[in-house]
């Protein structure tokens, strides 16, 4: 009896930490702290562009204040006309010194219709996000950002 709700115990812990090690493993490292740690743009950052365009339009539905990690990261892409959204197009990038290309981290996540990273990993910090897509008119679309994550 007594070696049964031994077993049973540690059972229940391997099963509890199990899961733990899981949960933390699941989160998807958007970027590191090494690329974190690389310096800022020079120069200045290129403002979305105004104006009545028919190129396909990203909304960024990541809130905007600074949040926890892992974070939803999550973007919304809309097309015009006939015209659809092409997910190979998408490129995603860290605006550094130099440049990190995020694109094949968030692949898994592109869809036409936008990216939903459920568990984006990201250090504490602001981090400016370049977003360029195309449409099926090969017309470009593009958004700029800051991601802001919380200290834990």
């Amino acid at each position: 009896m007594i070696g049964q709700k031994f077993i049973g115990a540690v059972a229940a812990s391997w099963l509890i930490s199990g899961t733990l090690l899981i949960s933390a493993a699941q989160a998807t490292p958007l970027i590191t702290e090494d690329e974190a740690r690389l310096p800022p743009p020079k120069g200045a950052i290129a403002a979305d562009r105004r104006g009545i365009l028919r190129g396909p339009k990203v909304e960024v539905l990541t809130p905007s204040e600074p949040v926890s990690s892992p974070l939803k990261f999550q973007l919304k892409f809309e097309s015009f006309g006939s015209a659809k959204v092409d997910p190979e197009s998408v490129k995603v990038i860290f605006l550094r010194t130099p440049n990190v290309d995020l694109t094949s981290r968030v692949k898994p996540f592109i869809q036409a219709d936008g990216i939903n990273m459920q568990d984006a990993e990201l250090p504490p910090g602001e981090y400016m996000v370049r977003v360029d897509i195309k449409d099926s008119d090969g017309r470009p679309g593009t958004a700029s950002f800051t991601l802001k994550v919380a200290p834990k």
